[in-house]
């Protein structure tokens, strides 16, 4: 018996899902007709290609192996489609990326929007997440990372580097003691992540400076200025953000200056596909452009 390339979708969706019912979700289908389909591709291929487990349905040895021909064939299948319906001046249909908090609320929403303007016929997805995105699981199409990844089959792009500083608002400063050296910190109210919640070492600001204690926590960055805003003590911030939050003035600038880098990444099957060339381009230039601007004004 012949494998059904439809049973070939399916068990991608198990694979990157680990269940039957995240994968009936993706495919609307109910966990039943899944399970069904992926006997029938057991059959097909004479071996069995997950394993229950407390966790969910794992790959068998046989299931890693076609995973990769699967992926392969629906690269493949992506790459035809917009070979046959040719390359339009502009772009088209879905695109979904994943990105950090920061990046997400501060960079992205004017970023799309202009590729959007520029390109009536696309819908771009930003999906904020505080963790890293899984690309092998098919979270999004592209994803912005704070740190370049070394595992995986992925293109890893470098976009661009940004600015770290520590603000405060003129009204805390004023009510408490001055700081003129890191050691003074230790007297304030210090804002950041929620230290067992930080996905990316490279998200550890205030560990990098010595600071041994976050009173206000969150692992979200539009938190952490809020609260910094509200006049609640001393946070790290992207100097990006600054523009939208006025209220905020950088100290310890010729002490404390954070540089880091923001990363495109994407499916390394995806290299082959124009249109996700065309907008990754068009993202990474955006994105460039728009560090420098708004750090230009803070």
């Amino acid at each position: 018996m012949e494998p059904h390339w439809d049973d070939m979708k399916v068990f991608l969706a198990v694979a990157r899902e680990e269940s039957l019912s995240g994968a009936g979700r993706i495919l609307k289908l109910d966990p039943a007709t899944v399970g069904r389909r992926i006997a029938r591709l057991e059959s097909a291929l004479s071996a069995p290609l997950f394993v229950k487990s407390p966790q969910g349905y794992a790959l068998t040895s046989a299931g890693e192996r076609l995973l990769t021909h699967g992926e392969q064939a629906e690269d493949a299948m992506r790459a035809a489609a917009e070979d046959i319906s040719g390359s339009a001046d502009t772009l088209s249909g879905q695109i979904r990326i994943g990105a950090p908090d920061g990046c997400a609320n501060y960079l992205l929403p004017q970023v799309c929007s202009q590729i959007c303007d520029e390109n009536p016929d696309l819908d771009i997805q930003i999906l904020a997440l505080p963790r890293m995105i899984n690309l092998s699981r098919r979270e999004a199409d592209m994803a912005v990372t704070v740190s370049a990844p070394t595992a995986g089959q992925l293109l890893v792009q470098k976009i661009t580097d940004y600015k770290l500083h520590l603000v405060g608002t003129r009204r805390y400063l004023r009510r408490h003691d001055e700081i003129l050296k890191v050691e003074d910190l230790k007297s304030h109210r210090m804002i950041g992540y929620i230290p067992d919640m930080i996905f990316d070492q490279e998200l550890d600001y205030l560990k990098d400076i010595g600071v041994p204690r976050v009173s206000l926590s969150s692992n979200s960055v539009s938190v952490q200025l809020r609260h910094a805003t509200n006049g609640a003590g001393i946070c790290m911030a992207h100097d990006f953000t600054l523009p939208y939050n006025p209220r905020l003035r950088k100290i310890l600038t010729d002490v404390v200056s954070l540089t880091r880098s923001f990363y495109l990444v994407r499916h390394q099957g995806d290299q082959k596909s124009d249109r996700l060339n065309r907008f990754a381009h068009a993202l990474n230039e955006g994105l460039r452009d728009e560090v420098a601007r708004l750090e230009g004004l803070s």
